[in-house]
C-alpha cells in the first residue's frame, strides 16, 4: 500500500474510532465504508475493515451486519487480489458484488496508488 493511500486509510479508521467513542455509529460506519473502498485490493487491510464493521454490528445489535461481515471478512482474505467490485462500501446492506460510485476524494487517492 503506497504512503498516501495508507495515510488516507488510517485517517478513515481513526475517524471511525472517534465517532464510535461518542456513540455516533452511523458516522463510524460511514468512515469504515470509506476505509473499505481504500483497502479493497489489500487482503489484510480489507479483512481488518470488515472486522471493524463486524464489531460495530455487535455494538449496534445489528444481526444482519454481524452475519454479513463474518462472511465478508473471510471472503476478503481470499478474493482481494483476484476481484473486488470497485467502490463497494462493504456493508451487509449492499450486494457484495455491486460496483458503486467512488467518492471523488477517494478516487484521487486510488488513482495515485
Amino acid at each position: 500500500m503506497r504512503k498516501a493511500l495508507k495515510q488516507a486509510y488510517r485517517r478513515e479508521l481513526s475517524l471511525a474510532r472517534k465517532a464510535e467513542a461518542v456513540a455516533d455509529f452511523p458516522q463510524a460506519f460511514s468512515h469504515l465504508e470509506r476505509a473499505h473502498i481504500l483497502s479493497q485490493r489489500f487482503a489484510l487491510a480489507h479483512a481488518a475493515t470488515h472486522l471493524r464493521m463486524l464489531w460495530l454490528g455487535f455494538r449496534t445489535d445489528d444481526s444482519r451486519e454481524v452475519l454479513g461481515q463474518l462472511t465478508r471478512a473471510f471472503a476478503a482474505l481470499l478474493f482481494s487480489r483476484i476481484w473486488v467490485p470497485p467502490g463497494n462500501t462493504g456493508r451487509a446492506s449492499v450486494s457484495a458484488f455491486a460496483s458503486m460510485p467512488i467518492p471523488q476524494d477517494l478516487a484521487e487517492v486510488l488513482a495515485d496508488a
